[in-house]
């Protein structure tokens, strides 16, 4: 507790975009309820606070921190063992949190070459090949920059998680009614759900709150949605086009294929899945109109980016996690640290 006496409040953003920071404050009047029950301590996107401000509070005497953005580099993973210290309620928010996010995807390349990809490639003006140093010295004094990892990973490879809330950005009406639930929790008039739980999604899948016609799907190839006029009525799937959900989580409402736009798996995977990619390859398999070993392959090869259409949000927290390569590099890099 403060002085004012209200529980304290953060929210952090590390390998991240910004949106789920934008999310929170499409709650509307709702931020009022933050307001007018926690006091904000920490949140850099949106007041003036400093890293020395939170290692100087003691230990849990944070209530709820939301953390989003997925360990990039060694300050994400500094401030998430400080505020894991600090908090009595972490929770990993967003998709890059929960499952490392799109900024996952580096993980199929090693730090060296994503690093030469942004600057030494036709789109960077560098003539000098100039490249981040750890350490550089200004009039000032001396600057630490912070080290880039070579694998991207979610919040809970990095320090224990309370709870998972999922979206690419989480909606604003889930948001709501989770900061609702923590106000009546602290209030006595409701119970937290148990630890390690999901929060602010469904039990089902995308495909349970769609309203798009599904008939019994026979798929005989794969097209891309620019390509073609797909029918705003029918299952997206049905005619062709990958989408992601049948594997994935629901509570988003079916925003994007109910504007006809594919799912892309940013609510996760549903209960009891392992590996979000490997559910929906399962659920690709099972509905290819053919048994020829030979048209099935063809069928599959129709899908042009076969790792990034089954884990656009999820390759951090799957079995896969990175390439071997990239892994390779991370564990020299962990060695010689």
């Amino acid at each position: 507790m403060t002085a004012n006496g209200k529980p304290k409040f953060a929210m952090y953003w590390a390998a991240a975009c910004g949106g789920c920071e934008i999310a929170v404050l499409n709650i509307h009047e709702k931020i009022l309820d933050v307001d007018a029950n926690f006091d904000v301590v920490f949140w850099p996107v949106a007041m003036d606070a400093k890293y020395k401000d939170v290692e100087a509070m003691p230990d849990q005497s944070i209530t709820l921190c939301l953390f989003n953005g997925a360990i990039r580099n060694s300050e994400n993973r500094h401030i998430a063992e400080l505020l894991r210290r600090k908090s009595k309620i972490l929770v990993a928010f967003g998709s890059c949190a929960c499952e490392g996010g799109f900024p996952a995807l580096s993980n199929l390349t090693t730090r060296e070459e994503t690093l030469r990809t942004a600057f030494s490639t036709v789109s960077t003006d560098n003539p000098q090949n100039l490249r981040p140093q750890p350490n550089y010295t200004v009039p000032e004094g001396e600057l630490d920059i912070p080290h880039m990892y070579s694998v991207v990973r979610p919040l809970d490879q990095a320090v224990p998680v309370d709870y998972y809330m999922p979206g690419c950005p989480p909606e604003s009406e889930q948001i709501a009614a989770v900061v609702e639930l923590v106000i009546k929790a602290l209030k006595g008039e409701a119970t937290l759900p148990a630890a390690g739980s999901v929060i602010g999604a469904g039990h089902s899948t995308v495909c349970d709150e769609c309203t798009r016609t599904r008939n019994e799907k026979k798929i005989t190839g794969f097209t891309r949605i620019q390509d073609f006029r797909p029918d705003p009525a029918l299952c997206l799937l049905e005619q062709g086009i990958l989408c992601n959900g049948p594997a994935t989580r629901n509570g988003c409402t079916a925003r994007c294929p109910m504007a006809g736009v594919p799912c892309v798996g940013c609510y996760g995977p549903t209960d009891g899945a392992r590996d979000f990619g490997g559910r929906l390859m399962s659920a690709v398999a099972s509905v290819i109109d053919s048994t020829d070993p030979q048209e099935i392959e063809r069928i599959l090869d129709q899908i042009p980016d076969p790792v990034g259409s089954f884990y656009h949000t999820n390759l951090a927290g799957s079995l896969l996690q990175a390439s071997k390569p990239t892994w390779e590099e991370d564990q020299h890099a962990a060695h010689h640290d």
